[in-house]
This record gives C-alpha cells, sequence and structure tokens, in this order.
C-alpha cells in the first residue's frame, strides 16, 4: 500500500526519486499527455525505506537496476491538481544504471509497465530552464550542486 494518506481536502504523499545523470544530461520521466517532466521515483510503500522505494520504482518503470550513489535532498513539495491539493515530503537520491550496458543509453527510454504514454528523457541539465520540471526546485537543486539540500517548494 502506498503511504498515501487523505487528510481533509489534501493528500498526504512520501516519495522517492531518482536522479541519474550522464554526459551532462538529466533522465526525466515524461507523460506525453502533459507537459510537464519529473524526476523517476514513485511513492514509497508502507514498511519499505525510500532507497528500496526508487530502486523497485525504477526496475518496475524501465525494466533496468540502479545503485545509490549519494543523497541529494529531501524536498517538502505542496502542489495541486483538478482533483487535489498534495503536501508530499520527496526523498531524492542520486542514482546510478548497475548494467555498465545501461550507462551508455542516451537515447529516449519506454516504460515496460505498458504506459505507451510515459517515456522517460535525456535533458541538457544546462538547458532545464527551458523545460517545466517539477518540483521547479529541481532546476535549483542540480545548478547549485551542494548536497546534501533540504527545500521547500510550493508551487
Amino acid at each position: 500500500m502506498d503511504l498515501t494518506i487523505d487528510i481533509e481536502d489534501y493528500k498526504l504523499n512520501v516519495r522517492a526519486a531518482g536522479i541519474i545523470t550522464h554526459n551532462g544530461k538529466v533522465l526525466l520521466h515524461k507523460n506525453q499527455e502533459e507537459s510537464n517532466y519529473a524526476l523517476l521515483g514513485g511513492r514509497v510503500t508502507i514498511g519499505e525505506n525510500s532507497e528500496d522505494a526508487i530502486k523497485r520504482e525504477i526496475a518496475e518503470e524501465t525494466g533496468k537496476d540502479i545503485e545509490i550513489t549519494g543523497y541529494i535532498s529531501t524536498i517538502e513539495n505542496f502542489f495541486k491538481t483538478e482533483k487535489a491539493k498534495y503536501h508530499e515530503i520527496m526523498f531524492v537520491y542520486q542514482a546510478e544504471f548497475v548494467n555498465e550496458e545501461d550507462r551508455k543509453i542516451t537515447e529516449t527510454i519506454k516504460n515496460i509497465e505498458g504506459e505507451d504514454y510515459v517515456h522517460y528523457e535525456w535533458i541538457d541539465i544546462n538547458e532545464m530552464d527551458k523545460y517545466d520540471v517539477r518540483p521547479a526546485t529541481i532546476k535549483e537543486i542540480l545548478k547549485e550542486k551542494k548536497f546534501p539540500v533540504h527545500k521547500i517548494n510550493i508551487g
């Protein structure tokens, strides 16, 4: 069961995300039905730690195993959708593909969960301001390169 709790008109999420970088680019999640990008990851399940959650989520989404290579940030993320207001606690890790061949991938990676509208794109870190990346504070974190850091994103 995902760590998502309904409290009044809010949803409280606990999420884990991974930042994988290669050749000055970062791998981001893209839902083709939306204009924004996000970090790879998903909700932590009850009884699961955030490191295991991000490993599980990336394996489920891409079919690729990762290792955690560092801790980047805790982000308190506040945002609204058409359906709800969210208060999200996000644990962000630096990650790398375990398989040496996967480390050479430069093309878009398809989602293997049967969600054809989702894929994973390599975006140049120096051009991230051109993209709608959520939470927006991810851009600051990647530019500042000071880890670990605690951020609050209201958006």
